[in-house]
């Protein structure tokens, strides 16, 4: 033991002993902590099960290196929905749509793969840009702080990339743009701290509670949108994308998160996320370069046929 002790430690141990009464017998000066310490401190005590982890977590982070991957996803977004904004000149809750951009999911141009991840950077309006933004900061960057920028991008990338997947196989034939793929696999990672972690962690019942009741309600605004509105024109809600894009945030949030106890049934848990997630994807993979030859022949075919249709009849 090295003998320091902190102002706080002294003040106690004197106190209990009766040595001295107050702050000032002892001759210390408590400082209010900075604005930085008490965040810290709280998303120790939200994200953090342990009281162990909490304290040492509170007293060892210094933001170094920083929690870069959420703010970079953030300024991306933010930066593409302004360039398209000025390009047609118009910014509506809900529109436009990028069609056209190079960038967004189109289940015709399916065999060029970075639609299958970048339509992430495009958002239908400024409200769903707004929401995105909102909740992954919310979630997303306290998760980082605590996980990871590492962890955090891995469970970013495979909601979004569920997300189009999903959508390719339960609703082929729309458009997607947005990162809801992503947010909701953040949701859902807090979702899986949370189930694995509720005993020790505070309000966790309520929490848990919570998490499930907003996404419920979520996902049946999206069906309601999507089948019973009266305005057809409107961008509608991807609700494939929500739902698949969480089932990977769970799916992976066990894999990757630490900071939960190693048991044996959370050693089986891991395993059964892994085959879970790999056999899902690895299916939606093998669907989409079917799903592409098919379409690309029967296009060719098409063409074939046409132009003997004509040829024939002398058009």
């Amino acid at each position: 033991m090295s003998g320091k002790r902190s102002r706080s430690f002294k003040c106690a141990v004197h106190h209990r002993d009766r040595e001295v009464c107050s702050e000032n017998d002892f001759h210390l000066v408590l400082e209010e902590p900075p604005f930085f310490k008490k965040m810290v401190h709280v998303i120790a005590m939200e994200v953090l099960p342990e009281e162990r982890d909490r304290k040492y977590y509170a007293d060892r982070y210094s933001c170094c290196p920083p929690p870069f991957f959420i703010v970079l996803m953030t300024f991306i977004e933010l930066a593409f929905f302004a360039y398209h904004t000025l390009n047609t000149g118009e910014a509506e809750p809900a529109g436009p749509v990028p069609t056209d951009s190079l960038f967004i999911y189109r289940p015709d141009k399916r065999h060029e793969v970075w639609r299958f991840i970048f339509y992430m950077v495009l958002h239908a309006g400024w409200f769903h840009l707004g929401f995105n933004l909102c909740i992954q900061l919310l979630f997303g960057l306290p998760l980082e702080m605590v996980h990871g920028s590492g962890r955090i991008a891995c469970i970013y990338l495979a909601g979004v990339l569920a997300g189009s997947l999903g959508t390719s196989i339960f609703d082929p034939e729309v458009c997607l743009v947005g990162a809801s793929g992503g947010v909701y696999a953040l949701l859902a990672a807090h979702l899986a701290n949370v189930m694995i972690n509720y005993h020790q962690m505070r309000y966790g019942i309520f929490r848990l509670v919570t998490i499930l009741i907003f996404a419920s309600c979520d996902f049946g605004f999206a069906i309601y949108v999507r089948y019973a509105d009266e305005n057809p024109l409107s961008p509608s809600v991807s609700y494939v994308a929500h739902l698949t894009g969480a089932l990977a945030g769970l799916t992976i949030g066990l894999l990757v998160l630490k900071n939960f106890e190693q048991k044996l049934h959370e050693q089986l848990l891991w395993w059964i996320a892994l085959g879970v997630y790999s056999a899902c994807t690895i299916f939606a993979i093998v669907f989409n370069v079917l799903n592409s030859s098919v379409m690309q022949s029967f296009k060719v075919e098409n063409v074939y046929a046409t132009e003997t249709f004509y040829n024939d009849f002398q058009v």
